[in-house]
């Protein structure tokens, strides 16, 4: 089925420019077509009539002598003053039926003029590139052939008046734009600061424009402002947990390390560096690196980073880099550093080997991290993005595997860059492929 919508602009200038221009040529074309219809086909057809007089008369001088050379010797002297050339006998270049183009609206008219106020007119031909109107009428001496100029009969400067209204069009039109881009300009900056605002960036913003863009910008500070307040609160309370949960902790870590080492003192430091490690990725996936800065940073070293302390673990990472160097991004390094660190830590706890490459594609770069485990089902890839989720017993934390944090604070990683989180099977390795997104700046 076609489909009009996807032949039509997508941006809001674009469809702006559509409905501006549309009802102007859709105006222009109607006016334009009546008033050469209507208007110039009634001069023509005046003028034409008054032709048709000259015309009548010449025929009248042409038929009353008796002899066709006596005629036709009346006749040019008669036609020579009104500039119209008569030859007779009428020669093979005369027009034997009515010919016109079917754009010529004044021509078609001239025909319909001359046949209906002369009668012995046979045929007539306004189709010649010269502007001469030949036509051939039937006499008591023969055909007689009759070229005259046109613009005796129809008005030579329609074209003038098509070229002031395009150029008062096209005027009107880009001074329509100048105005209608100062009302639309409001609108793109306030989704440039919305979108950098879902990056984590505060871009300077002030609402203008019409009444209703302002109000709408007013809005978005009002959100932005509330929302920052709130995670200044949560990142305040969220440092006085930490302190408060690491004191105890602590203590408790120091006690069990002056007891005597046995087997339940080593199971009960176990117990407290799990205990440990929980609070530190259940604090991280809270906080969200919300204060954080944004700055310019090489995606390559920050990969290279990730997989050299990986290799320095003992993990069996590698690196795929592309052939042409990649520019500098802005992004929140230690948040996007953390989210590959827990896709390479989830491909080493499940599988022996990780892959972690670099690619920019349209709009966006991305980072993928491929395994050799045994991957996460389709079905249940949506299920793993979502917050203390463990789809296996053998990632209990408490067999060894993680808390069910490490693809959230990724994916909300990605979504703070304005990117995602895409979950898929390894073509390289066979195990799961993990594409970390990252939206490019504008």
């Amino acid at each position: 089925m076609f489909q009009l919508k996807r032949f039509l602009p997508r941006s809001l200038y674009g469809r702006a420019a559509l409905i501006l221009i549309v009802p102007i040529v859709t105006i222009q074309l109607v006016v334009s077509t009546a008033f050469i219809q209507r208007h110039f086909e009634g001069v023509t057809r005046q003028m034409t009539q008054g032709v048709a007089i000259d015309l009548a008369f010449v025929m009248r001088e042409f038929e009353a002598r008796a002899t066709p050379a006596e005629a036709l010797a009346q006749a040019t002297r008669v036609a020579a003053p009104l500039e119209i050339v008569l030859v007779f006998p009428a020669g093979p270049l005369a027009p034997t039926e009515n010919t016109w183009a079917f754009y010529d609206l004044s021509g078609r008219a001239i025909i319909e003029t001359l046949s209906a106020r002369l009668p012995g007119l046979l045929a007539a031909d306004v189709t010649d590139p010269n502007r001469t109107v030949r036509l051939r009428f039937a006499t008591r001496h023969g055909d007689l052939e009759a070229d005259l100029s046109r613009r005796r009969m129809s008005a030579s400067n329609p074209h003038q008046l098509l070229v002031l209204m395009a150029f008062t069009s096209v005027l009107l039109t880009v001074v329509a734009y100048f105005f209608l881009r100062n009302q639309l300009r409001p609108i793109s900056k306030l989704a440039r600061a919305a979108e950098a605002f879902g990056r984590g960036e505060t871009e300077p913003y002030r609402p203008r424009g019409a009444l209703e863009v302002r109000a709408a910008g007013q809005a978005f500070l009002d959100m932005r402002a509330r929302i920052e307040r709130q995670i200044e609160q949560r990142t305040l309370m969220l440092s006085g947990v930490s302190h408060d949960l690491r004191t105890p902790l602590t203590r408790m870590r120091l006690g069990l390390s002056m007891l005597p080492e046995d087997e339940e003192s080593r199971a009960l430091l176990a117990d407290l560096g799990q205990m440990e490690r929980l609070v530190d990725e259940f604090l991280a996936f809270v906080r969200g690196d919300a204060t954080e800065g944004a700055e310019e940073t090489d995606p390559a070293a920050l990969a290279a980073g990730v997989v050299e302390a990986a290799v320095r673990g003992g993990g069996r990472v590698d690196l795929r880099l592309p052939d042409a160097a990649l520019p500098a991004m802005r992004m929140r390094p230690q948040a996007v550093a953390r989210a590959l660190e827990n896709l390479v830590g989830n491909g080493l706890r499940h599988g022996s080997r990780v892959e972690v490459g670099l690619e920019r594609r349209r709009g966006e770069l991305v980072f993928t991290v491929e395994d050799d485990g045994p991957g996460i089902p389709e079905d249940r890839r949506d299920e793993a993005l979502r917050p203390f989720t463990r789809l296996e017993a053998e990632r209990d934390p408490n067999r060894g595997g993680g808390v069910g944090l490490g693809l959230s604070i990724a994916a909300d990683v990605a979504l703070s860059h304005g990117g995602a989180l895409r979950l898929g099977r390894s073509a390289r390795l066979g195990g799961l492929r993990a594409e970390l997104a990252l939206a490019l700046s504008r």
